[in-house]
């Protein structure tokens, strides 16, 4: 971590949903999904919220050397956004503690605020990461 990496910052990041972003593209293999209305999936709403938090905390960190992982959600999911609107998201880097970083997050869609809340962050050693997962892999069961 940088030394300007500290409590306070604030980064606001733009998105324009697509078709794909919306909720029947969301599991495209499942057929309940299918059935549902095409808006802007929840799912692929938090993942943008996470991604203001990442463009946030980017230049603040030794990326790609240091990156962050998401470790907790805590969003709304209060209206919904049509393909085609922009959604601006507001995050805000509230809490440091050691490794751990809380963002509060507010999305709007130029209409209505779409989402509400917080976001808990860890940062993490791209490298470390990377051989824990290699150990993870290695107790998979192999194919025979």
């Amino acid at each position: 971590m940088k030394p300007t990496l500290v409590e306070g910052l604030k980064h606001t990041h733009q998105f324009t949903v697509s078709e794909k972003k919306t909720v029947p593209n969301l599991y495209p293999e499942s057929d309940l999904f299918q059935d549902m209305p095409n808006v802007f999936a929840t799912g692929f709403m938090v993942g943008l919220l996470e991604w203001g938090c990442i463009e946030l905390i980017r230049n603040h960190l030794d990326w790609p050397r240091e990156q962050s992982l998401g470790i907790h959600v805590n969003f709304s999911h209060l209206a919904p956004t049509l393909p085609g609107m922009t959604v601006t998201v507001d995050s805000e880097l509230t809490k440091i503690e050691g490794r751990k970083l809380t963002f509060k997050v507010s999305a709007h869609d130029g209409i209505d605020t779409i989402s509400e809340g917080t976001h808990e962050r860890a940062i993490i050693s791209r490298e470390k990461f990377l051989e824990k997962l290699e150990q993870k892999n290695r107790k998979l069961p192999k194919a025979t």
